[in-house]
């Protein structure tokens, strides 16, 4: 085989310049028996000999021999190896020529052949985009897209492979093809060919890789993909297929719209059939499908019409059955339908219907189970739907009755920043206009201490503000000395004192409302640390910087007037001039403050 290859190679070589079509022929033909035989040791062959660079010249005289030659690239360019000189050999241009002629055998080896060198290399994609190859693919896929006879089936595979080789993994190129509009062309392909699996399977993987681009998402919401997808999906057996689909469905339902006409497709009841099939099973990839469904159905309810479809007025047997999935001992579906809660309380109605229908029950009781389980997503999941549930306020008396604030507080020893950050959430939201509970909370001393702790924990910026703020809320809603008292012998007031020079205007007026009142409530014992803490410098700046919203200006001058009772911090106030920065604000545009300037001045200027 080696000597009849070395000897074809020469001939080729010397046949091509000058000898008749049938040497050429018989030459290509012991290529081509060559490359069955051992494609790698024949590829190096040709690349040794430097025959490549002799295929151009064949190529563009159009003859019998055309598709031998494409079909020869095609072989060669499987290897890696073979990509970049086959590039250098200018077999680009003349392959990309070839795509205008109608020979289907000719458009088949070529389409494979460009196909190949694009496989993973950007030399050859580069070649192909400068020579226009793309474009011509495209509309020969356009129009071709009609006809099902099997040889056109093959052809559109090999264009839609050749495409998909062109543009993997490069957004640049997968954008180009998108405004090619080759996106609403691949769509009717599957309706179309729906009976091909070959062609189907390569349309799923390029939508796979055009879906994971922004800019393909409005495309693909012009068209019946939806449709297609739960179409193709329901006739679906083997694991391989589902998922092949799952990852198309993945990223396209990340989209409103797309995930409202999946819903309307009646995608949610073949994922519930998938879950129903597998949640009982402890196969590989049973679970590793009931993981996707699920995870896909938590995904279609961050959609608010999406979500508020499934949900019915809560009567919806989709929400229904996601609720039942709640007491399952599986993790994966506790999860799922812990998020899924989550979602569907993303307005008062909805969690003002599931508190009434006692899903807060079911949260709770699976929380407990998760205290010595502890699985952290699991805690994760239950906790932002508790937290959710209680932002209405019909609904916080309802929750604490049940005895939310107790089972979440079992999480406090949690070393995890996400459950932490969640429960601290819930806790904050319950005790929202709730007086007895911020009592109650905010006089353990447990909590408080575990709060200053967090307070401190600046790896995790989103658990140190929700304990700042937790810190805050239950002085401002209990108003209570006692809470006040536990939070100065805690080691709080710094946390507070910081909390008011926060970027985030809330968190500072946040701060300076629990400040004034700690200031009303418990002066002396909280002396010390507030001269400790710098308050005054702070209400300074505050007072000072232009930047400081009105109403920070506002409550700033509010506790300036509170602290005046303690010695050491009016003597602060006096050094700092505060009378000049607050007779400055007399003429504030905010009547508000303009206001509460004059009557601190008056009480500055009484007490000096």
């Amino acid at each position: 085989m080696a000597d009849n290859l070395s000897e074809a190679l020469k001939m080729l070589k010397l046949s091509s310049a000058c000898s008749s079509n049938d040497s050429v022929e018989s030459c290509l033909d012991c290529l081509l028996k060559a490359l069955a035989h051992n494609n790698v040791e024949a590829s190096e062959k040709i690349l040794e000999m430097g025959v490549l660079p002799q295929l151009p010249a064949l190529l563009s005289s159009q003859s019998s021999c055309t598709p031998k030659v494409a079909n020869i690239i095609a072989e060669v360019a499987k290897n890696e190896f073979m990509r970049s000189p086959c590039v250098e050999a200018g077999l680009i241009p003349p392959l990309v020529q070839l795509l205008n002629c109608k020979d289907q055998e000719i458009l088949l080896q070529t389409g494979r052949a460009l196909g190949n060198i694009c496989y993973d290399s950007h030399e050859g994609r580069s070649a192909v985009d400068q020579a226009g190859g793309a474009q011509l693919v495209a509309d020969h896929i356009r129009a071709l897209a009609q006809n099902t006879d099997p040889p056109n089936g093959k052809l559109l595979t090999v264009f839609c492979g050749m495409l998909m080789n062109y543009s993997n993994d490069n957004d640049s190129l997968q954008a180009q093809l998108i405004n090619m509009g080759v996106i609403p062309t691949l769509v009717k392909l599957l309706g179309i060919h729906s009976q091909n699996t070959s062609l189907t399977e390569m349309c799923l993987i390029a939508f796979g890789n055009l879906a994971e681009l922004e800019s393909s998402k409005e495309q693909f919401a012009s068209t019946n993909i939806a449709e297609e997808l739960v179409r193709l999906f329901r006739k679906q057996v083997e694991h391989e297929k589902k998922e092949m689909i799952f990852e198309v469905l993945a990223p396209l339902a990340e989209n409103d719209v797309i995930k409202l006409q999946l819903v309307e497709a009646g995608l949610v009841e073949c994922l519930l059939e998938v879950v129903a099939q597998t949640m009982d099973s402890d196969r590989e990839e049973d679970m590793a499908q009931l993981k996707t469904a699920s995870d896909l159905m938590v995904l279609l309810l961050l959609g608010d019409e999406s979500m508020q479809k499934l949900f019915e007025g809560g009567k919806g047997s989709v929400f229904q059955r996601v609720l039942s999935w709640v007491p399952s001992n599986n993790h994966q579906l506790q999860l799922a339908g812990a998020l899924a809660i989550a979602n569907f309380a993303r307005n008062d109605g909805n969690c003002i219907h599931m508190v009434d229908t006692g899903i807060v029950q079911k949260l709770l009781e699976l929380l407990d189970r998760h205290v010595e389980e502890g699985n952290v997503t699991v805690q994760h999941a239950a906790l932002s739907a508790l937290r959710n549930l209680a932002i209405p306020v019909v609904n916080k008396s309802k929750m604490l009755s049940a005895g939310v604030s107790d089972v979440v507080l079992k999480f406090l020893q949690s070393e995890m920043p996400p459950v932490q950050f969640k429960l601290l959430g819930t806790l904050r939201m319950l005790i929202d206009t709730q007086a007895d509970a911020a009592v109650q909370l905010g006089t353990n001393t447990k909590l408080v201490e575990r709060l200053v702790e967090w307070c401190e924990a600046k790896d995790h910026a989103g658990v140190m503000g929700e304990s700042n703020r937790l810190l805050s809320a239950l002085i401002r809603h209990s108003k209570s000395k006692d809470v006040v008292r536990t939070v100065i012998q805690g080691g709080g007031v710094k946390h507070l004192v910081s909390m008011a020079m926060s970027e985030h205007m809330i968190m500072q007026n946040e701060a300076l409302v629990a400040l004034g009142l700690i200031a009303a409530l418990d002066l002396g014992l909280a002396e010390k640390d507030f001269v400790g803490a710098n308050l005054v410098q702070v209400l300074h700046k505050l007072l000072t910087d232009e930047r400081s919203a009105p109403e920070i200006k506002y409550n700033s001058m509010i506790l300036i007037c509170a602290v005046m009772g303690s010695e050491p911090l009016h003597k602060e106030v006096q050094s700092l001039a505060f009378i000049d920065v607050v007779s400055k604000l007399r003429s504030h545009e905010n009547k508000t403050v303009a206001h509460q300037a004059s009557l601190t001045e008056q009480k500055l200027t009484a007490q000096s």
